[in-house]
């Protein structure tokens, strides 16, 4: 019985160093002598011992936070802007063989190409128009970090921080506008006004008693506005007396 016992330990031994287990998200770069046999993965995995070596490499989606840059946009503002990243491995092999460490490589190609794309435009479009901004980060990542065996998903920049006298220019520039679009509204509705005006004096001149009526109205909305006035009518007829020259289209038209 005991003459088994070293050959039980090392097949134990033998199979402990041998046998992996590699999770679903996780995959195994494996070496022999150096040399790369493939990948392996998910699941349970023989490896020699001794002779090869396996480097784990996870497929999940990893979240990179770029941290602030000084970028000078293009009409020479100068702004700070962060940015988060979000990527993951695609080929295993690649991110092991091509790149001594892909997540420090990311990170530094996130924050050149963050700081090359807001310097190359206005800050307005920055503002407005990051969805774009966006795209173009992630379509030159992707390029760039494909020969690693890494894919890009999304690049979305989190925060632009602006200097304090530009703010207090945007805050005056936004009045402004705000100002121009009240003016332009009540323009706007003085010639509408004038319009409606214009139709009901022509309604009026073709028609003199609609004057009568509408003069009636008006001293009926005078008594009820105020009870401490006095209000005392006097007929058009008494005005046409005292003005000659006032008189009603129908007037004017006998002979």
């Amino acid at each position: 019985m005991y003459t088994y016992l070293p050959i039980i330990v090392l097949v134990v031994a033998f199979l402990a160093a041998a046998l992996k287990v590699l999770n679903e998200y996780e995959r195994g770069v494996v070496f022999r002598l150096g040399r790369v046999i493939g990948q392996k993965g998910p699941g349970l995995i023989i490896l020699i011992p001794v002779v090869d070596r396996m480097v784990k490499v996870s497929l999940r989606i990893l979240t990179l936070d770029v941290p602030n840059q000084d970028v000078i946009t293009r009409d020479n503002v100068s702004v700070s802007v962060n940015a988060v990243v979000y990527f993951r491995v695609v080929d295993p092999v690649k991110a092991i063989l091509e790149i001594e460490d892909y997540m420090f490589g990311t990170s530094q190609l996130a924050q050149t190409t963050l700081r090359s794309v807001c310097g190359g435009v206005e800050l307005d479009d920055l503002l407005s128009h990051r969805d774009k901004v966006n795209d173009r980060i992630q379509s030159i990542l992707d390029q760039h970090t494909d020969p690693w065996g890494i894919k890009v998903s999304t690049v979305e920049v989190k925060y632009i921080d602006l200097p304090q006298e530009m703010q207090r220019a945007m805050a005056k520039q936004a009045e402004a506008e705000r100002e121009r679009r009240a003016k332009v509204i009540g323009a706007e509705g003085e010639y509408q006004a004038a319009n409606k005006l214009t139709e009901a004096a022509k309604i009026i001149s073709a028609h003199p008693e609609a004057l009568q009526l509408r003069y009636l109205q008006t001293m009926r909305e005078m008594s009820s506005e105020s009870k401490t006035s006095t209000i005392i009518p006097v007929p058009l007829d008494f005005i046409k007396m005292l003005n000659p020259n006032f008189a009603s289209p129908k007037d004017t038209d006998k002979p």
